[in-house]
């Protein structure tokens, strides 16, 4: 059996009494292929890291490794890990198999953070694996559940799964910058005032220009110990 494979092999996790979820601490970015929205959740992410904000769990990159191969990586938000969530297909190929260990490991990730008292949770993404009981299914449960507060994406194709698995629940978010901010305002000045966290809703920066970002390139460097430095390195020319 593969190390991560129990992650992964389970009954699709509903998520129990509705009623007692507060609606606003669970926001989902409406995106559509076009939008960046891997670069617009490590923006923000990073952004919140600075501001002293205890955040977990995972953003997503793309990347090539050395021989041209495309490769998708999970970066934990709170270590700078990188985790290869894909298996290429080739030199050359621009698309990959989602890799069932890499995922699960991913997974271990956000479970670990809900474990640690943390002010906000990032997941990449809501899509086709969520949506069939797997993925990060279950962690976004677990999150959901605990009150922590959840930042996601979810592709239009995929927003009546999420509508059905949420029932409803949460706050859907145009796949843009000031509306994350505003979203998180709202949500951390509200659990500022129970004493929850700090409030921390000031600007918290702009997107970086898109002559500034480039597809990440693997090297054989570990990766940074800092957050902070590996989303440096993902906004970095080559």
């Amino acid at each position: 059996m593969p190390r991560y494979e129990k992650h992964i092999n389970r009954n699709p996790a509903v998520i129990d009494k509705l009623d007692e979820i507060d609606p606003n601490s669970v926001g989902a970015i409406l995106y559509r292929p076009k939008d960046d929205v891997d670069r617009l959740l490590a923006d923000f992410a990073q952004d919140i890291v600075q501001q002293g904000v205890r955040i977990g769990g995972i953003v997503q990159r793309h990347a090539r490794s050395a021989n041209g191969t495309h490769v998708m990586l999970a970066i934990d938000v709170a270590t700078g890990q990188e985790i290869s969530i894909s298996q290429p297909l080739g030199s050359g190929a621009t698309s990959c198999n989602l890799d069932t260990n890499g995922l699960a490991e991913a997974a271990a990730v956000v479970s670990k953070a809900l474990r640690n008292k943390i002010d906000l949770l990032v997941v990449n993404k809501f899509a086709r694996q969520e949506a069939a009981g797997r993925g990060l299914r279950a962690e976004f449960v677990d999150a959901i559940t605990r009150g922590v507060p959840v930042l996601t994406a979810v592709p239009k194709k995929c927003l009546a799964d999420w509508r059905t698995f949420t029932a409803g629940v949460g706050t859907l978010l145009p796949c843009d910058r000031e509306s994350l901010e505003q979203w998180w305002c709202e949500i951390s000045t509200r659990r500022g005032r129970s004493g929850a966290l700090s409030p921390s809703c000031g600007y918290l920066g702009t997107m970086i220009p898109d002559r500034l970002m480039t597809t990440v390139r693997l090297s054989t460097t570990s990766s940074p110990k800092s957050p902070i430095g590996l989303f440096r390195r993902l906004r970095k020319q080559p």
